[in-house]
Protein backbone atom coordinates (compact mmCIF):
# COMPACT_ATOMS: atom_id res chain seq x y z
CA UNK A 1 0.00 0.00 0.00
CA UNK A 2 1.57 3.40 -0.64
CA UNK A 3 2.16 6.05 1.64
CA UNK A 4 0.15 8.58 2.16
CA UNK A 5 1.40 12.27 1.28
CA UNK A 6 -0.28 15.46 2.68
CA UNK A 7 0.25 19.14 2.19
CA UNK A 8 -0.10 21.48 4.97
CA UNK A 9 1.00 24.74 7.02
CA UNK A 10 3.46 24.64 9.95
CA UNK A 11 1.96 26.16 13.20
CA UNK A 12 4.88 25.29 14.79
CA UNK A 13 8.39 24.89 15.46
CA UNK A 14 9.22 25.07 18.80
CA UNK A 15 10.42 20.84 19.41
CA UNK A 16 13.71 19.88 18.47
CA UNK A 17 13.31 17.83 15.42
CA UNK A 18 10.14 18.05 15.17
CA UNK A 19 7.57 20.31 13.35
CA UNK A 20 3.19 20.55 13.69
CA UNK A 21 1.80 20.69 10.34
CA UNK A 22 -2.35 21.71 9.75
CA UNK A 23 -3.86 20.34 7.15
CA UNK A 24 -6.96 21.46 5.90
CA UNK A 25 -9.48 18.90 3.67
CA UNK A 26 -12.82 20.22 2.35
CA UNK A 27 -15.67 18.28 1.49
CA UNK A 28 -19.01 18.26 0.70
CA UNK A 29 -21.43 17.87 3.43
CA UNK A 30 -23.62 14.75 2.63
CA UNK A 31 -26.92 16.29 3.86
CA UNK A 32 -26.42 20.02 3.80
CA UNK A 33 -24.53 19.73 0.52
CA UNK A 34 -22.28 22.86 1.66
CA UNK A 35 -18.36 22.77 1.27
CA UNK A 36 -17.16 21.94 4.79
CA UNK A 37 -13.40 22.75 6.46
CA UNK A 38 -12.07 20.75 8.83
CA UNK A 39 -8.03 20.97 9.98
CA UNK A 40 -5.96 18.69 11.86
CA UNK A 41 -2.79 18.74 13.19
CA UNK A 42 0.49 16.35 12.51
CA UNK A 43 3.62 16.03 14.74
CA UNK A 44 6.36 15.37 11.82
CA UNK A 45 9.88 14.90 12.13
CA UNK A 46 11.95 17.49 10.75
CA UNK A 47 15.42 15.99 11.23
CA UNK A 48 17.40 19.29 10.20
CA UNK A 49 15.08 22.20 11.92
CA UNK A 50 15.12 23.73 8.62
CA UNK A 51 11.36 24.43 8.25
CA UNK A 52 9.81 27.93 9.82
CA UNK A 53 6.49 28.53 10.85
CA UNK A 54 4.06 29.79 7.90
CA UNK A 55 5.99 26.99 5.03
CA UNK A 56 4.26 24.81 3.10
CA UNK A 57 4.91 21.65 3.48
CA UNK A 58 4.81 17.85 1.74
CA UNK A 59 4.63 15.38 4.78
CA UNK A 60 4.77 11.53 4.01
CA UNK A 61 3.39 8.54 6.39
CA UNK A 62 6.31 6.65 8.28
CA UNK A 63 6.90 4.44 10.77
CA UNK A 64 6.59 5.30 14.67
CA UNK A 65 9.55 7.76 14.88
CA UNK A 66 7.98 8.82 18.69
CA UNK A 67 4.85 9.05 20.68
CA UNK A 68 2.95 11.33 18.66
CA UNK A 69 5.13 11.22 15.72
CA UNK A 70 4.66 9.31 11.99
CA UNK A 71 4.99 11.64 9.12
CA UNK A 72 8.06 12.92 7.85
CA UNK A 73 8.33 16.03 6.05
CA UNK A 74 9.42 15.56 2.46
CA UNK A 75 9.71 19.44 1.43
CA UNK A 76 8.54 22.70 0.52
CA UNK A 77 5.17 22.66 -1.17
Amino acid sequence: MPKRILQGVVVSDKNDKTIVVEVERRFTHPLLKKTVRRTKKYHAHDETNVFKIGDKVSIEEAAPISKNKRWVVLAKA
